[in-house]
């Protein structure tokens, strides 16, 4: 890279730690370290939730995706972005979650179920998350060695020094320095800063690649295709293999049921000065990805067109060439994987020229940066708070608390490292993430609604649950890493005859079946991480319910844990049933704590849900009533209608969340200097309650029993 990009890259990042230098003065107790001291505005919060919800690792997820599917695909998204604005609209899960003040989901969990089940839990999502997160320096140290075109090794004081290594443990220490200040409040605050540097950041990306590539460059190359495999219409994506209908549909069922399961960023979670500001923030969530996603979009199609038009021939031949050279491994799968994980990247260092070259690289730095920081801090908090915290027998105090929370923290980036420069992966990014995820989102996400919604879930149906999904979850993870190690070639060996059944047998039900295309080869698991989780999720719901139905005998008593009624604790707002309600205003979830803005932000999402499903209909009709549109149809489509909607959001969203987490910031830093803490308040559970709730509702209870004896 040139020396201009290397000063565009080096100045935001020094930003970034002299903002978190400044919030560490804050954090002054465990509630700190943990939920940002629960002081957190809704643009702060949705916009740090953002950015650390994408990450380095999830944008190179996506280039593969829409490298192999194009946009034809993303037409049957609509429907998860949909279910998305209708559950933010209504705080499904995560507005009961803040009623219950927990710090972390198993501190839900003792409280609604038990302490045993809390430690289990704890520890699985422990197990799980840091598999899951242990991946993620390796994909941003390639990111970095093949994109900025840095050599495999370097000589430093007279030593061959790795690259690859040394760049993983350079931005992990970034990350430990932000995170080991202050936990969740100096993660949240760069975060935000980060994802406010990125709106500026993608819109010029998005508005360079434009100025370099014509669109009919684009729609040439996107018609380009074979039957079966377009890259614009979604009803001609049969043979689609990895990628393909049954990908989504899986991926809109996982994100209602999975919708809080998923503890990477479990910080945000209880971070909100209340319910109803972390009601608030997810409403703006549906909005708060501004330009990032619609340029991710643009950027794998700048690199398929960059290496499939004829214009480009000659650079698109330099890339495969490079690939080929340098990377190279003993295990022909990882070789493929990675080349094809680096394919996007290497193409975009081509195309981009010097200045937005350096944007790029800053974009996605502060993208690993704000990952590594939430991941680090949800999973060493869970491991301390969750599994530690309820054997010990004594309570300790939170500067020992503390204490242990950062030693968790730099554990698991030792950990992260050495996985990462060891681990050889065989699968797409997409897939990992929901193999590896499947292991505790499969049986946590019914144990989760549940919990928050029915009086007759039970601690057995949870435990059933959970161990269900476990148990197929590593079955599945298993399966996928030594399946061409292992697997197979033992059963080619030792069973040829059971190999040959199932072969039979999967192949004749994957080929009834619609949108599955089960193969079984020496190469890869025949089922894919997605479908692994569709299983997880199907059974471990089917476990729960029925083993819940039968093992209760008392209704659960859901006002006291959600703190609603006598046990109030949250709801400082004057809340009354607004006088009239129409049914609509009650799906949008309009109530008495709602501001004038708060409803014209709730009717505008809902007016914008509105559109986007009325105009998905009527294109979902139009083909199956009156015959499919052409490619040529569908290049129109998104030409006139995809691209302007969402640059127009995009652009609009980016100046409005600009300036919102900016003022959100500095009052954010003002409630700092106000919040009355309470030592307590540090995850502990005692007796199926908060220790911070446990005199407070004892005083609720005798001040009722005290007004009734007055009554009678």
């Amino acid at each position: 890279m040139h020396y201009l990009d290397w000063i565009i890259v080096t100045i935001p990042v020094l930003t970034v730690l002299a903002i978190g230098i400044k919030a560490r003065s804050h954090v002054k107790g465990v509630a700190d370290f943990l939920a940002g001291g629960r002081v957190a505005g809704r643009y702060v919060l949705c916009v740090s939730a953002g950015e650390a919800a994408i990450g380095l690792i999830s944008v190179i997820g996506m280039f593969e995706y829409y490298f192999r599917s194009g946009v034809s695909l993303y037409f049957w998204q609509h429907m998860a972005e949909l279910a998305g604005l209708i559950m933010a609209l209504t705080g499904f899960m995560i507005y009961r979650y803040r009623e219950t003040r927990a710090l972390t989901m198993a501190q839900f969990f003792e409280v609604r179920y038990s302490r045993k089940f809390r430690i289990f839990t704890g520890m699985l999502a422990f197990v799980s998350g840091v598999v899951n997160y242990a991946l993620f320096p390796a994909v941003g140290g390639r990111f970095l060695i093949y994109y900025c075109g840095l050599p495999d090794t370097f000589p430093l004081f007279g030593f061959d020094v790795n690259t690859f290594g040394f760049m993983m443990a350079f931005f992990l220490s970034i990350a430990l320095a932000i995170v080991l200040m202050g936990g969740q409040l100096t993660t949240m605050v760069t975060d935000c800063v980060q994802g406010l540097f990125g709106y500026i950041g993608f819109g010029i990306i998005t508005i360079c690649i434009f100025c370099i590539f014509s669109f009919s460059q684009i729609g040439e190359a996107m018609l380009d295709r074979p039957a079966g495999e377009s890259f614009l219409n979604p009803f001609d994506t049969g043979n689609f293999t990895d990628f393909n209908l049954l990908y989504v549909i899986i991926g809109l069922i996982g994100l209602v049921y999975g919708r809080m399961s998923w503890q990477g960023t479990q910080g945000f979670n209880a971070a909100a000065t209340s319910p109803h500001e972390q009601k608030m923030a997810a409403v703006l969530g549906t909005w708060r990805s501004g330009f990032t996603y619609i340029t991710i979009i643009l950027m794998a199609l700048a690199a398929y067109t960059f290496m499939n038009h004829p214009d480009f021939s000659a650079g698109a031949s330099g890339v495969q060439q490079e690939l080929s050279a340098r990377i190279n491994f003993e295990n022909p799968t990882v070789t493929e994987t990675i080349r094809n994980q680096m394919l996007v990247p290497v193409a975009l260092r081509e195309i981009f020229p010097i200045g937005v070259t350096g944007i790029f690289v800053a974009m996605m730095v502060f993208l690993l940066v704000s990952t590594d920081t939430s991941y680090l801090h949800s999973w060493g908090s869970i491991f301390i708070q969750d599994v530690v915290m309820p054997l010990r027998k004594k309570p300790i105090t939170p500067k020992r608390q503390i204490l242990y929370l950062r030693l968790a923290i730099l554990g698991i980036a030792i950990f992260a490292w050495f996985f990462s420069m060891y681990f050889g992966q065989v699968t797409y990014i997409l897939m990992f993430f929901a193999l590896t995820g499947s292991i505790y989102v499969g049986g946590a996400g019914i144990v989760i609604i549940g919990g928050l919604y029915s009086r007759r879930g039970t601690t057995a149906g949870a435990w059933a649950g959970m161990l269900t999904g476990a148990t197929l979850g590593v079955t599945g993870f298993l399966g996928q890493k030594y399946w061409s190690e292992y697997i197979y070639p033992w059963l080619n060996t030792n069973a040829p005859d059971f190999l040959a059944s199932l072969k039979t047998n999967l192949e004749g039900l994957g080929s009834a079946l619609p949108f599955v295309n089960w193969e079984v080869n020496p190469l890869y698991f025949p089922i894919s991480g997605q479908e692994v989780l569709l299983l997880t999720i199907v059974s471990s719901t089917l476990v729960y319910i029925v083993v819940s139905l039968l093992t209760c005998r008392e209704p659960f008593n859901l006002e006291k844990m959600l703190h609603r009624g006598k046990y109030n604790r949250e709801h400082v707002a004057a809340v009354k049933p607004l006088q009239k309600r129409s049914w609509v205003g009650r799906v949008v979830g309009i109530d008495g704590e709602y501001s004038r803005g708060d409803r014209i932000l709730a009717w505008a999402v809902f007016y914008y849900t509105a559109f986007k499903l009325v105009t998905f209909l009527y294109v979902v009709i139009a083909n199956t009533v009156f015959g499919v549109w052409t490619d040529k149809t569908w290049l129109w489509y998104f030409k006139y209608f995809t691209l302007p909607v969402l640059l127009g959001v995009g652009g609009i969203t980016s100046i409005w969340f600009f300036i919102g987490g900016t003022w959100d910031l500095t009052r954010l830093f003002r409630n700092l200097k106000n919040i009355k803490r309470n030592v307590l308040d540090n995850g502990q559970v005692i007796g199926n309650q908060n220790a911070e709730d446990v005199d407070f509702i004892e005083q609720t209870n005798s001040d009722e029993k005290s007004v009734n004896k007055s009554e009678s």
